[in-house]
């Protein structure tokens, strides 16, 4: 029997909703890795709202804190006004995160999401070089706003802007040429050569790991030398951090390893902990040049995320859960490894770092089977990339190993049937 609610929203939402088609389920509550639907079905999460819920939904303790402010008459909605709320996250924050790694970095409070981090930041690096032109890289993506979809490669995505998109230069990102091209050497040689056309760019935008891009993982060798040669040159590095930070790849910022201090760091998704809106632009006090209400918005004070924030700060008093990341990691290496190995006519690639995976299936429309087949059997994940040929898997941080082994049995069996289906279509074709 059809559900009401589908049809209530198949009826009033407009046509760009997506997620809804790919998971035709009303959702109930969920806890933790499970989600609950209306049919009573529980679903383990490999998709945690996008990279939003990194500690699981509805954590026990960033719940109760989340309550207790509420039930307190605690400030909701304050602009950038003082709250005790956004001094204790701002303490906090500095004490656990910030200190800790030698960043002192000042604290921007943009909009509330992934999108206006980005924007901010971009806004930024052009108003502290006086330039222009960003550099951004291939299957890069930061956001559906107009000035962040002007650095995001995906030609779908950017078809949607019904604009020119300026002021950008994409370059190779590592390892997209493939055959040992050097993108760095190609850059610096465009920016120190008179006659290559590329004016002298405001900055440079990056994620260590591309997650909407395919779950591209740059190697610590080459964000290294891409932060040496944005020193030598005087551009701002920007790194996106908002789907790959806050412990997705094991430690808090994803760059950690590889031993850099971006000047701007964009955070957001699961900054809040408790799947509230949330960014904050991370910048160089130097760079911290906007003048008073220059930059604003409207919910950048949103106090029930400062207070959740503070709360999920706890993960990273000591290394317990980047330990537990690098450990649940390998184990979907392992596993995605067994699967590619057991369908090469798919011509797979295993991804990512972290719990931040994928799985390449250069086949037409294999992922995607993948992903649907898996939600039937109880799986919800997603495919990325430009043409959805990556099995994308974003499980929560905190996902018992139990469970985590038991979703990626589901997927192994997905990956079966799509292969099983995809030679038989190609057969009968024949």
């Amino acid at each position: 029997m059809p559900s009401e609610t589908l049809d209530v929203i198949d009826r009033h939402e407009s046509a760009v909703r997506s997620y809804v088609r790919a998971f035709p389920e009303v959702f109930t509550t969920a806890k933790g890795h499970v989600m609950r639907g209306e049919s009573g079905r529980e679903y383990i999460d490999f998709f945690a709202g996008a990279g939003a819920l990194n500690y699981g939904h509805n954590d026990d303790g960033m719940k109760r804190a989340l309550l207790d402010y509420i039930a307190s008459d605690g400030v909701t909605h304050s602009l950038d006004m003082a709250t005790t709320a956004k001094g204790r996250f701002l303490e906090r924050f500095h004490e656990v995160i910030l200190a800790p790694r030698g960043l002192d970095h000042r604290v921007l409070f943009p909009g509330p999401t992934g999108t206006n981090a980005v924007e901010t930041a971009l806004k930024l690096a052009r108003k502290v070089t006086g330039r222009e032109k960003i550099v951004s890289f291939t299957n890069g993506f930061h956001g559906m706003t107009l000035g962040s979809l002007s650095v995001t490669g995906n030609g779908f995505k950017r078809g949607g802007a019904g604009l020119p998109l300026d002021n950008a230069v994409f370059m190779p990102f590592d390892d997209f040429m493939g055959d040992g091209f050097d993108g760095l050497s190609y850059l610096e040689h465009m920016l120190s050569n008179g006659g290559s056309g590329l004016d002298l760019p405001a900055g440079v935008i990056v994620e260590t790991v591309q997650g909407e891009g395919g779950i591209n993982a740059a190697s610590f060798d080459w964000l290294k030398r891409l932060s040496d040669l944005c020193a030598r040159w005087d551009l701002p590095l920007i790194l996106d951090d908002i789907q790959a930070g806050c412990g997705r790849t094991g430690t808090f910022f994803s760059f950690e390893p590889a031993g850099i201090k971006p000047d701007i760091i964009c955070l957001s998704k699961s900054l809040s902990g408790y799947g509230l809106p949330m960014s904050v632009v991370l910048v160089r006090p130097d760079m911290d040049v906007f003048g008073p209400g220059e930059h604003n918005g409207t919910f950048r004070g949103n106090a029930p995320a400062f207070i959740t924030a503070t709360e999920a700060l706890r993960f990273w008093t000591d290394d317990t859960l980047s330990r537990a990341v690098e450990k649940k990691g390998a184990i979907i290496e392992a596993a995605l490894t067994e699967m590619a190995e057991r369908h090469p006519e798919l011509k797979p690639q295993v991804r990512g770092r972290g719990l931040m995976r994928g799985l390449a299936l250069h086949v037409k429309g294999v992922a995607e089977a993948v992903c649907a087949e898996a939600f039937r059997n109880g799986v919800i994940m997603e495919t990325s990339g430009p043409d959805s040929e990556v099995a994308k898997l974003l499980p929560s941080l905190t996902i018992p190993e139990e469970a985590l082994r038991q979703g990626l049995e589901v997927m192994a069996q997905a990956v079966d049937t799509a292969a099983a289906q995809q030679a038989k279509g190609a057969s009968q074709a024949a």
